[in-house]
């Protein structure tokens, strides 16, 4: 009885002695004398007593400066930790969660190998698998599905986004990505992971992998019709490559050579492209006046049309939700300037501007770097550019509907 008596004296004593330890611990923590005595390093703390001024001088970068913040931690890492890191991947792997953090969904980190893929094989044409492709939110996704390709036959549908392309699902595959990617590998079949969601905004949907060949398609940038009966010109744009403008003006200059009166400018499924060709298109049209403003962190600019229209006859443009970037500054640049009626539907509202900035330790960052603003001044990003006439039907009805409505207004002989 006396034993057992000592022992549960002995365990409520060491309950106290730890009770006591615990609390003392919050007291001395800091106190880099009396850690130090106790064999264990003052930077435990965070806070070595020879930093002490350094850290309350910089207190204000720590606080205001994520570079700052990452230096303070790397010196303590440098300092005091027995691991170490791989220098390439923590950069990788930091940019990449910086990316993530940001606000901008289209800032993405290259490494040196990746930049070097994008930029060695950036081309504007068709080569590949038969899918034109748009961005949203930095991801790509087919925005047109070329009649009797491979795509097609295998049921790639508008809307699909691409999550992998060759079994590589290591990052978010941007239009240009998969571009280049696509480019590498033609004559080769290729795996892609397509995903299916309700809408481009929605999350998540159906997914599935497509065995498609990269090959050369033979699909016309810049196409025209003409309506004999009505003598309305129809041109289609598909997207706005550096030579977008000058085949667009020798379409109508061959349509206007035939007759016509009016004209339909076709931008739908357009995913946008350079905004000079953007400029040289609206430029076609309106006799002058501020095509597009641009937002930068030098404050806004104007690009003005150049003052010698190709024609003055009534104008019709086709949009609709794929209609995007550069493509959307044509739509509102000729919808503010009252020189079209815009039929069809909202646009999707990729109002900005990415550039790629090459980084001195190898690799590239890709950033928003402006935004669009319509000559009025309102912002297309996230917002769109709304049509003068709203028609959401067919593809094919939205065009009979707009060669009529450019029919009806061919001034009569």
């Amino acid at each position: 009885m006396r034993a057992r008596n000592f022992r549960l004296i002995r365990l409520f004593a060491l309950i106290i002695v730890l009770c006591i330890a615990f609390g003392a611990g919050f007291t001395v923590r800091g106190h880099a004398h009396f850690l130090s005595s106790l064999g264990l390093p003052a930077s435990i703390t965070g806070i070595d007593d020879s930093k002490a001024t350094e850290v309350t001088t910089s207190t204000d970068d720590v606080y205001n400066s994520l570079a700052a913040r990452i230096k303070e931690v790397d010196a303590v890492l440098k300092g005091d930790s027995l691991d170490t890191y791989e220098l390439g991947s923590a950069t990788e792997a930091t940019l990449a969660a910086l990316a993530e953090a940001s606000n901008d969904p289209y800032m993405r980190y290259y490494s040196h190998d990746r930049y070097s893929e994008l930029m060695n094989t950036q081309d504007e044409g068709y080569a590949g698998i038969g899918v034109l492709f748009s961005e949203y939110n930095g991801q790509a996704y087919a925005v047109d599905v070329f009649e009797g390709s491979d795509a097609q036959l295998s049921d790639v549908r508008e809307g699909d986004f691409v999550v992998s392309v060759a079994g590589d699902k290591s990052q978010t595959w941007s239009r240009a990505e998969v571009t280049a990617k696509l480019a590498q590998e033609a004559g080769s079949t290729v795996a892609i992971t397509w995903r299916r969601p309700e809408s481009l905004e929605a999350d998540g949907g159906i997914e599935f992998t497509t065995q498609l060949q990269c090959k050369e398609y033979e699909e016309p940038n810049v196409s025209k019709e003409y309506d004999r009966d009505r003598k309305v010109g129809y041109i289609k744009v598909r997207q706005l490559t550096e030579n977008a403008a000058p085949l667009a003006k020798q379409a109508l200059e061959d349509l206007a050579a035939e007759g016509a009166g009016a004209y339909v400018l076709d931008l739908r499924d357009n995913p946008g492209g350079y905004l000079s060709q953007a400029i040289d298109l609206a430029s076609m049209f309106m006799p002058s006046g501020t095509v597009v403003e641009l937002q930068t962190t030098n404050g806004i600019s104007a690009k003005s049309a150049s003052g010698q229209p190709a024609t003055d006859a009534p104008l019709i443009v086709l949009i609709n939700k794929n209609t995007a970037a550069a493509a959307e500054v044509v739509a509102s640049a000729l919808k503010e300037s009252q020189r079209a009626t815009l039929v069809g539907q909202t646009t999707l509202g990729k109002g900005s501007v990415q550039v790629i900035s090459e980084l001195s330790f190898g690799g590239a960052l890709r950033y928003t770097a402006a935004y669009y603003l319509t000559p009025e001044g309102h912002s297309i990003d996230q917002v769109g550019v709304s049509p003068s006439q709203p028609l959401d039907a067919s593809s094919a009805s939205q065009k009979n509907y707009a060669i009529e409505l450019a029919d009806s207004m061919v001034p009569s002989e």
